[in-house]
């Protein structure tokens, strides 16, 4: 019987078994999921989703178990990345013709992209000055995050409430999409911001300085571990827990915020959170697989445990899925974050033009400037394959297409 999985397994690593049937799977992405798999402490297998792609130090689309130790590289520094999605009582005839200005509302009251105006000047994708509604939430990290600045002082001068309830760059968006039933919702994805790379970039600096003093030497310096029980472990488990919370709480604020812009632009009462998902694809776990409580590492992964709901977002001009976990073991009970690269940033620059992208983005109120074509379809894998591909892993229960689409 043919397996929904490729399995790749060299002689003294541990095997890899990759939903990839159908969809592109590059060298270097193997050549660098290898280089995990050398690794000692891999529980079972690595488990490879569709939307496999380079990534830094760990090929981002993979689930990694581990015992006794912990890879920071492969978490990342954007900890507790996700997305988070709500159902409103909307239909699609209730939207004005032009979607215009639900974009730029939605812009001006949700703080997007980097830029500083003068030298030392604040990010006008972060605050001045946080609103009420923005330091409410931050009660719930606050303590927790003075308790982190005694242990690691340098965290005080970073960018932690100022980038509460702000959206970032690169591909990260907020999405008003329609779905199979003309049921309007908002999506969007972001993690934990300044303060998230700030924490996941020291720790893996401190994973390397400790291989050079222990002389362990690896295929890759951005595998360097964190053994359980040393110096640093409980130190890190600590502060990607509280960025991971300020992660998912930064997306309730966002959230909040789109809602309160679509209640001004249509003058209307709005109920939002009829169904409501918000969950990680980028963060660390403590879980229970094949008899041994391991850490579980989603690098671009979702959690798609049975019943559980999920959300797999296509690039900007595709569809997005709302999903149903199946809770297949083999894959740790997990599934893809959404389509995958398929051109690094620099490369979407040089090969699709403006005209492309504009075409491509046909019909969504969204930028449409040289500035986003990094984030243009065609450098996404088409995500009716990479769904095909991991049809044992999750159920689709809503279809999204979006009509504005708001990026960093």
């Amino acid at each position: 019987m043919t397996t929904p999985y490729e399995v790749l397994h060299e002689p003294g690593r541990h095997p890899i078994k990759a939903w990839t049937r159908g969809v592109s799977f590059d060298d270097n992405s193997k050549n660098q999921l290898q280089n995990l798999a050398a690794l000692p402490f891999i529980h079972k297998w690595i488990a490879v989703m569709p939307d496999v792609h380079l990534g830094k130090g760990a090929t981002i689309g993979s689930v990694i178990p581990t015992v006794g130790a912990v890879i920071p590289a492969a978490v990342g520094v954007d900890l507790g990345c996700g997305m988070i999605a709500v159902k409103t009582d909307l239909t699609a005839n209730q939207l004005p013709d032009s979607l215009e200005a639900v974009r730029s509302r939605i812009e001006i009251l949700v703080p997007h992209g980097m830029q500083r105006t003068v030298r030392g000047g604040r990010d006008k994708g972060s605050w001045g000055e946080p609103p009420h509604d923005v330091l409410t939430a931050w009660n719930g990290l606050s303590e927790r995050f003075a308790y982190l600045c005694e242990k690691h002082p340098f965290l005080k001068n970073t960018n932690n409430l100022m980038h509460l309830g702000t959206l970032g760059t690169g591909n990260h968006f907020i999405e008003i999409c329609l779905d199979e039933n003309d049921a309007v919702w908002i999506m969007l994805h972001s993690g934990s911001r300044g303060i998230g790379n700030r924490i996941g970039s020291h720790f893996i600096e401190q994973a390397k300085l400790d291989m050079e003093r222990w002389f362990i030497h690896l295929p890759d310096r951005d595998l360097a571990y964190i053994p359980e029980g040393s110096a640093h472990f409980d130190d890190y488990i600590q502060a990607v827990a509280w960025a991971q919370d300020f992660a998912r709480i930064n997306r309730e604020v966002m959230m909040a915020r789109t809602v309160q812009a679509l209640r001004e632009v249509l003058k209307i009462p709005i109920e939002a959170h009829l169904e409501a998902v918000n969950c990680h694809h980028n963060y660390i776990r403590r879980e229970h697989h094949y008899g041994a409580n391991v850490w579980v590492t989603r690098k671009g992964a979702v959690s798609a445990r049975l019943g559980e709901m999920g959300i797999i977002p296509g690039s900007m001009g595709a569809k997005s899925f709302i999903v149903k976990g199946l809770g297949n073991a083999e894959s740790f009970c997990s599934c893809s974050h959404g389509a995958g690269r398929v051109m690094s940033r620099t490369e979407a620059k040089k090969r699709v033009s403006l005209e492309e992208h504009i075409e491509a983005t046909q019909g969504i109120e969204c930028r449409k400037d040289e500035a986003v074509i990094d984030e243009t379809p065609s450098a996404y894998k088409p995500i009716d394959r990479v769904m095909a591909a991991q049809a044992d892993l999750v159920e689709v229960v809503h279809t999204l297409k979006q009509v504005v689409c708001v990026k960093g």
